[in-house]
């Protein structure tokens, strides 16, 4: 018998990927989104017509609907990918509703997934953030999100909640919102726009290819041990600036004419300089690994966005053509 997941926030980036990646593993798939900004119904429209794939327009925080879903489809997981993209916004964390479900279905488990940025500005360039580490988050975004994990582990501790946390680094790939760097971009290259980049764009990132982050929480999902959390990490660091150097020389490759310029810009306030993680764990104590280098990932994701413009048309066209101070 396929195995049953909800995943929470599937319209979104990682967890339309997500989706795309349990359905190939015959997984049968309850996508639950409230369909905010950042949801996009064009990262579904290969699953729709997929026996296996069922959709709820739903508010996480409607706890009647989401415990009725749940009683209906008995799943036996769930991935909790339902925050908001904002760093202003926050995730509310389960609570009664998963209590009462974890009566009816005894070995249900779920995922919750959280940031790097929990740790804060790892200053250290020798130094990568281990789960034992103390939070430091300096901004709203990874305050809401800390106090999501501090609240998941005070319910696994209190009420015996099957819950595991992965904590991951800065994902690109197919789907993305365009308010990020890569497929703001990308976008810009294509449409003769100047790239903005933050301050002298030395800011450092640990980056994923999504479909790797993916299998990651799918590994969590299957061997992960409950009140645990895991960190996701490629150990690849890259600069801002470095990242866009790399998609420009992309496009010349495929002698595409470029007319983008880059074009620094004020940073934003309380930019933390440098996340880092130590995935150490999740390799040896889960066997994951990851396996797109950076160059064959931005390909990648190139050529997706090459092939799916119309992906645009159903975002506004200054969230792919400015950079705003409160967006990653």
């Amino acid at each position: 018998m396929n195995k049953k997941v909800v995943v929470t926030g599937g319209l979104g980036f990682i967890g339309s990927n997500l989706i795309e990646l349990l359905l190939e593993k015959k997984f049968k798939v309850i996508n639950i989104d409230k369909a905010t900004y950042s949801a996009n119904f064009y990262n579904i429209k290969e699953f729709k017509k997929n026996k296996n794939y069922f959709f709820y327009k739903v508010d996480i925080n409607n706890k009647k609907r989401i415990l009725n879903i749940l009683k209906k489809h008995k799943p036996d997981g769930l991935f909790n990918l339902a925050a908001e993209t904002h760093v202003d916004r926050s995730i509310d964390a389960p609570d009664e509703t998963i209590k009462k479900y974890k009566i009816i279905k005894k070995k249900f488990r779920m995922v919750h997934i959280s940031t790097d940025e929990v740790y804060g500005d790892i200053l250290n360039p020798n130094k990568r953030s281990k789960e034992n580490d103390s939070y430091k988050p300096s901004s709203p975004y990874s305050a809401s999100k800390a106090s999501a994990d501090h609240l998941i582990m005070s319910y696994v501790r209190t009420f015996k909640l099957p819950i595991l946390i992965s904590n991951c680094c800065n994902n690109y790939g197919p789907r993305q919102h365009p308010e990020k760097l890569i497929p703001k971009v990308i976008f810009n290259i294509q449409n003769n726009l100047n790239i903005p980049v933050y301050a002298k764009g030395l800011n450092s990132r640990e980056w994923i290819y999504v479909k790797d982050h993916c299998m990651a929480l799918l590994t969590i999902f299957k061997k992960g041990i409950i009140g645990e959390s895991y960190n996701v990490g490629s150990g690849k660091n890259l600069k801002n600036l470095e990242i866009v150097k790399t998609l420009l020389n992309l496009f010349k490759k495929e002698n595409k004419i470029i007319k983008s310029k880059i074009q620094f810009v004020k940073d934003r306030p309380g930019h933390d300089f440098r996340y880092a993680l130590n995935s150490t764990k999740i390799r040896k104590k889960l066997g994951w690994k990851n396996n797109i280098s950076i160059q064959k990932g931005l390909s990648n994701t190139i050529n997706w966005y090459l092939n799916n413009k119309n992906y645009y048309k159903n975002n506004n066209r200054e969230n792919f053509t400015k950079r705003f101070g409160i967006l990653k």
